[in-house]
């Protein structure tokens, strides 16, 4: 049985994953997923891509406070309202335009003495805006651990892709067959867009940031470049239908022809660009 076994989201982009049991899909993905990103001196995103080291700072966000947490890995706590808004960015995300507005408060002081250079924490205007290409991104397990056993890592941590939603109980790469299907997952619906090409934050411990594994170059040795010529390809981007509750444990159900792997697509398939970032 195809089943949802882990979601995960990071209210600052870059920044550690957490790990809702439930959550609820809109066409933004998960509307608190993403909703902070960090900026440079002149607007421009940063992200692990740029500092590995901001994988290891975890965040604590209460949206009904609107109160943010940051936890460094030295043990030190960083938190202050989440609300509190100064000047307006706006920042290229991957070819998307992210808006925004940096937060003010103790923030950009902790952040650019971490990695030792000036940024700031900024606050989208609209939710997803911050995500790449789609706001949802779906893997499975299958297909991690196959990656892994082709590069003699018998455990692969999965939430190294920084995948919205993971599935367990399908075939390796099943979820490539499923572009332009519809899946039901708890009480929502989404629709599968396209393959994901990959960044180097993939090569990196998700607990500590450091380059662990060389999945990009596991990846070319047996996957095809999207359209011959694009990105390496691994999990796929998703977008909401219909809005709906999930939690880990639900059942993922086909409900369209190409994602039962049956026939052709009820919905068209929607290309893909940019490359997902963290």
């Amino acid at each position: 049985m195809r089943t949802l076994v882990r979601i995960s989201i990071t209210p600052v982009k870059g920044l550690h994953l957490v790990h809702p049991v439930v959550a609820e899909l809109t066409p933004a993905g998960i509307a608190v997923d993403r909703r902070f990103f960090l900026v440079d001196q002149a607007d421009e995103l940063v992200d692990a891509s740029d500092h590995a080291r901001l994988l290891t700072v975890l965040p604590d966000y209460d949206p009904a406070q609107e109160r943010l947490g940051l936890t460094f890995p030295d043990g030190l706590v960083v938190e202050g309202a989440a609300d509190r808004l100064g000047d307006a960015v706006a920042t290229d995300v991957f070819g998307n335009l992210a808006e925004g507005r940096r937060v003010l408060g103790p923030f950009t002081e902790a952040l650019s003495s971490f990695v030792d250079r000036p940024i700031a924490l900024a606050r989208v205007d609209r939710d997803g805006t911050a995500q790449d290409s789609r706001p949802l991104t779906i893997v499975s397990t299958a297909s991690v651990r196959d990656l892994g056993a082709r590069g003699g890592r018998e455990h692969l941590d999965a939430r190294r892709f920084r995948i919205t939603l993971e599935v367990d109980g399908v075939a390796p790469y099943e979820e490539d067959s499923w572009s332009g299907g519809l899946l039901r997952v708890g009480d929502a619906t989404i629709r599968v867009t396209g393959q994901i090409p990959r960044c180097v934050v993939t090569t990196l411990g998700p607990d500590t940031g450091e380059k662990d594994f060389g999945t990009l170059t596991e990846i070319a040795r047996y996957r095809p470049r999207i359209g011959g010529k694009g990105g390496l390809p691994f999990g796929m981007y998703a977008e909401t239908v219909v809005d709906g509750t999930v939690r880990v444990g639900d059942e993922i159900e086909p409900v369209s022809s190409t994602a039962r792997g049956d026939g052709a697509s009820e919905v068209d398939p929607t290309p893909t660009t940019g490359v997902l970032g963290p």
